[in-house]
């Protein structure tokens, strides 16, 4: 059974993954040399979703801060999840 994350838009993130997104919005938004997000096989298809999903990702980044870094660390591209909080934050500040 696939976990879902159980907020607003969920079941997206979840597709994606909070570490990826997070990766992929820190290219987007602070960094182009940061590639860590394109590790995975399924880059076109989470790329799409982050595109639809725009409304979502300030929020999302905020859920992203309260998730333990364990949870985050279980990523595959390579991100430990104290990186990926810090990169969440970076990227609020500039948003806000």
């Amino acid at each position: 059974m696939r976990h879902t994350f159980n907020f607003k838009g969920g079941e997206f993130l979840t597709t994606m993954g909070a570490a990826w997104f997070v990766s992929y919005c820190y290219y987007d938004k602070i960094n182009k040399s940061h590639i860590n997000w394109s590790q995975v096989s399924t880059v076109s298809n989470r790329r799409s979703v982050y595109s639809n999903t725009i409304d979502f990702h300030k929020f999302w980044l905020a859920k992203v801060l309260e998730m333990k870094d364990y949870n985050l660390n279980k990523n595959t591209i390579g991100l430990s999840g104290n990186t990926i909080k810090i990169m969440a934050k970076e990227i609020l500040s500039t948003i806000i």
